[in-house]
């Protein structure tokens, strides 16, 4: 089992009403540990629902959801940023 920290930025922060959080996980990739936090249900299964356009960040840089996850890794989730 992975220890990851677990940051959430912007209206998905505002949704969960946390910024951050540590999470036991044996998800192999981004795309299993949005899964597992999806079927949580609640606030996370609506900020991450599968239908919502949710970018990932690895580690402090921007990654695909297949990107595999290890242990210690910290995982960013936020909404696409649209510029003015």
């Amino acid at each position: 089992m992975k220890q990851v920290t677990v940051r959430y930025f912007a209206s998905i922060r505002e949704a969960l009403n946390v910024g951050s959080e540590r999470v036991a996980t044996d998800a192999p990739t981004l795309a299993a540990l949005r899964d597992e936090l999806i079927a949580r249900g609640g606030a996370h299964g609506e900020a991450l629902a599968r239908d919502k356009l949710v970018r990932l960040a690895l580690d402090q840089a921007m990654a695909d959801e297949s990107a595999a996850l290890h242990d210690g890794a910290e995982v960013a989730f936020f909404p696409p940023v649209t510029g003015g």
